[in-house]
């Protein structure tokens, strides 16, 4: 026989000492980053894990702000100057 106390036998105090499940709690998603080398798009790849502590309506600024920090980085290659044209060899006129 089982001499365990069913829970709904056990004092007050016990029965909130429980934690209970929460299906709509946020629950991390332990999503491996892996590095960049590039300091901007490292920080902004960091910022998703902070969903993991949010509920869901929490997620979209961060997602939103993560696309905007990614979308910056990207737009700040278009302006960054290529490397130097090599100069044309010396055309022969007759």
């Amino acid at each position: 026989m089982d001499d365990a106390v069913p829970p709904t036998d056990l004092p007050e105090e016990a029965r909130q000492a429980e934690p209970e499940h929460d299906p709509a709690a946020p629950a991390p998603l332990n999503v491996p980053r892996t590095p960049t080398g590039d300091a901007g798009v490292d920080a902004a790849l960091d910022r998703l894990g902070d969903a993991d502590h949010l509920a869901t309506d929490g997620h979209v600024e961060v997602y939103e702000d993560v696309h905007r920090g990614l979308r910056d980085a990207l737009t700040a290659l278009d302006a960054r100057p290529g490397p130097p044209v090599p100069p044309r060899p010396h055309e022969h006129r007759s």
